[in-house]
């Protein structure tokens, strides 16, 4: 089992974005690196997607949650500016359970939680980074988040 945090793929400038930035779409870039993201998880036993309620969280990993027979569940503890202690509470919360978890944030939130689990020993294996489109694997071992792994290109 694992827990996934993927950062959503590319949306174009924000500054360009005259509506709420919670609605500011997948641009094309990002709607390919969507695509390259499901073919990521294809062989995977993904039992549940969640997504911060910005529009370009939820477009990165619809692709991917369709194939799996679920939609994306909305958790407001994705969503940018979160607080990164709720977030860890709730995936520490999920280490029991059985096939893979996904969850789609921001680049605040997914390094905030990463600090946390580094600062409490997790194992970083490999780069570094947050980039768009970009996935963190946290390895679950007896209950226990032991392992990290950084893919910057799915």
């Amino acid at each position: 089992m694992g827990v996934f945090l993927v950062r959503h793929a590319s949306a174009g400038d924000r500054s360009r974005w005259n509506l709420s930035d919670t609605e500011r779409p997948l641009d094309e870039r990002g709607r390919d690196q969507a695509l390259r993201i499901a073919d990521f998880f294809a062989d995977s036993t993904v039992r549940a997607v969640w997504s911060s309620p910005a529009t370009r969280c939820v477009q990165t990993v619809e692709p991917l949650a369709a194939p799996h027979g679920g939609g994306v569940q909305i958790r407001d503890e994705l969503y940018e500016g979160a607080g990164s202690r709720c977030l860890l509470e709730l995936i520490l919360e999920e280490t029991a359970a059985p096939d893979d978890l996904i969850l789609s944030s921001h680049g605040d939130v997914i390094p905030g939680v990463l600090n946390r689990l580094l600062r409490a020993g997790l194992e970083a294996t490999g780069d570094r980074g947050c980039a768009k489109a970009s996935v963190w694997e946290l390895r679950v071992h007896n209950g226990i988040i032991a392992e990290g792994i950084y893919t910057a290109k799915p």
